[in-house]
């Protein structure tokens, strides 16, 4: 292999590292998900201080809360997973920035989800059935 293939292969390594560098910067929220949650995005539930995003993978349904707006100081938050038949799964506390990941298996169940930041809180009833 020529040096010109080496270095076009360094440049595009670095390009790739800073695209994603940049993404998580300006997103975190969706950067943190994605990396704790595995599978496919198949909801966003969003409240007035945050939202609630859902990940499907195979039987297994994953949860977290992210805060509508990053601050520097934690605050209470929360996200619960419950499949229907089963107790629900919760992460409640004081973050930074998320509550969660949660998984649960769901098999073909419906799963009710809950999340809260701050005062502010939602909860979807039955849905993915």
């Amino acid at each position: 292999m020529d040096s010109g293939a080496i270095r076009r292969r360094v440049a595009l390594g670095l390009a790739v590292l800073t695209a994603s560098g940049l993404l998580a910067v300006a997103c975190p929220g969706s950067a943190q998900a994605a990396s704790y949650c595995s599978g496919h995005k198949v909801r966003t539930v969003p409240f007035a201080t945050g939202s609630v995003q859902l990940y499907r993978s195979g039987g297994y349904v994953c949860a977290m809360t992210v805060p509508k707006k990053q601050q520097s100081r934690k605050r209470p938050m929360s996200v619960s997973v419950q499949a229907r038949g089963n107790r629900p799964v919760v992460d409640a506390g004081r973050f930074l920035y998320h509550a969660g990941p949660v998984t649960v298996h769901a098999g073909h169940r419906c799963v009710r989800i809950r999340g809260s930041v701050g005062s502010g809180s939602v909860s979807s009833g039955w849905i993915l059935c």
